[in-house]
């Protein structure tokens, strides 16, 4: 079938990222089952250069052969590569552009930009064992009101998978935003702490009718597209496919056919197909010869809107996620090597 894009070309192919209960299709996002207890924070002191720790010995989860602490961000100042090319975007020094309504889209597509699509930022989501003791899926910690809501891989390698990729943007969109409205960066909709880490469970899918439109709608944010046609670059979107899998992704673009019929769509994330982050592509199963891929009516999108349309929420009428605990990531504290006498 002939197909073009509607909003841009395509650059490589789509395949699925996570696995799906065989029952009934439900995407279930970045998590099967509530995580191991997890062990209590702990703090380690280099001095000067780093130093190997045996990593079994300190972690029984880490995935590598061993551990080797090093200076994360790289740059002279601290930042990471997206940090800096964020940079003068924080200090507003260069200005997104707001669309008529004011949405989070521009923020988000100004944050995704940003990201290396040279291989150098990884794909990574381990079940053998699960590690969501020390790693959330994002690519550095995230920090909101003092604390790590999601907390990188320790060994500073900047590896992530999708549904930490797209909640990652999401906090970094809405911290730029509200910077450049002249807001507290970590106020998203006056919500605390517990309430961001909660929307990370929901955007995660922790629990039945989870996804990042629940966290979004929840929290009052913004609303659920259920039109195709109303979805814009930028919107946030997770689904179910067969054979059982799902991705969750930044929505970039409809895919048509010669009859203008969505077929498919573009989008950004952190993809297991090639191993980084960067574009992708995916069909409807029903436009498939095969019958193979995204379930047309197991997608959902949700868009942030403008600061002015947020809504008042309740806590009581959004499901508290007790998949796993806020507990903040091990940290190496990095000492100025000692003066020689």
């Amino acid at each position: 079938m002939k197909t073009r894009f509607s909003l841009i070309p395509s650059v490589c192919a789509w395949v699925l990222c996570a696995l799906l209960t065989a029952a009934n299709f439900v995407f279930t996002g970045c998590t099967f089952a509530p995580a191991p207890p997890q062990p209590p924070a702990s703090t380690a002191a280099v001095t000067g250069t780093a130093k190997t720790i045996p990593p079994r010995e300190k972690n029984p989860s880490l995935r590598r052969s061993t551990y080797t602490p090093r200076v994360y961000p790289v740059d002279e100042r601290g930042f990471s590569p997206v940090d800096a090319a964020l940079a003068k975007a924080y200090a507003c020094e260069e200005l997104v552009t707001n669309d008529d309504e004011g949405s989070l889209n521009p923020y988000v597509l100004k944050v995704i930009s940003a990201y290396p699509q040279d291989g150098s930022y990884q794909y990574h989501c381990s079940w053998t064992p699960r590690e969501y003791d020390i790693y959330n899926g994002v690519t550095q910690d995230l920090w909101y009101r003092g604390m790590v809501v999601a907390k990188a891989y320790p060994d500073g390698s900047r590896c992530s998978y999708c549904c930490g990729f797209t909640f990652e943007v999401f906090v970094r969109a809405m911290k730029l935003r509200n910077i450049q409205a002249g807001l507290e960066a970590d106020d998203f909709n006056g919500m605390t702490f517990n309430d961001l880490f909660n929307a990370l469970q929901l955007w995660y899918i922790e629990g039945t009718g989870d996804s990042e439109k629940r966290a979004i709608v929840g929290y009052g944010l913004g609303r659920a597209v259920t039109n195709f046609e109303d979805a814009r670059p930028g919107d946030f979107l997770s689904h179910s496919s067969t054979p059982s899998g799902g991705h969750s992704v930044i929505f970039m673009g409809w895919l048509r056919d010669e009859n203008n019929k969505i077929v498919g769509f573009r989008y950004f994330s952190s993809n297991l197909s090639s191993n980084s982050i960067g574009f992708g592509q995916a069909h409807f199963s029903d436009s498939t010869k095969n019958g193979h891929g995204v379930l047309r009516h197991y997608v959902n999108i949700g868009h942030v809107g403008a600061i002015r349309d947020y809504r008042p929420f309740n806590r009581a009428e959004i499901p508290h996620r007790n998949a796993y605990a806020p507990t903040q990531p091990e940290r190496i504290i990095y000492l100025p090597a000692p003066a020689k006498g």
